[in-house]
């Protein structure tokens, strides 16, 4: 029995969501770039952003996995922002201590 033409298309369009990126993640290349990827991964496959702005943060501190009551640590916050042309939208990958912890989508680029 051949399978019908709907059902063809249902499962070539599921094959085509499940190999996507996630919405997470940012694209360079051929390459993904997800969370807790380090900062020379990105530099490696997506070159140096266009602009970089760089601000100190206190977040809980953690030793050997406990959070420890009471203490903070001071990280070094970094937004990266790539400028990919105006047919593709703009992205702004936020490191935390040199890891990736957020990568945002902006509108078009220039």
């Amino acid at each position: 029995m051949v399978p019908s033409k709907r059902l063809h298309v249902a499962l070539t369009a599921l094959l085509l969501v499940t190999a996507a990126a996630p919405a997470y993640a940012f694209r360079c290349g051929s390459r993904i770039i997800t969370r807790g990827d380090p900062a020379e991964k990105i530099l490696r496959y997506c070159g140096e952003p266009d602009a970089v702005t760089t601000r100190l943060k206190q977040r809980p501190y953690f030793s050997s996995g406990i959070y420890v009551r009471g203490a903070l640590e001071e990280v070094v916050v970094e937004e990266w922002t790539y400028n990919l042309g105006p047919r593709l939208l703009m992205r702004v990958v936020l490191l935390e201590d040199g890891y990736v912890e957020e990568i945002k989508h902006l509108g078009y680029g220039y």
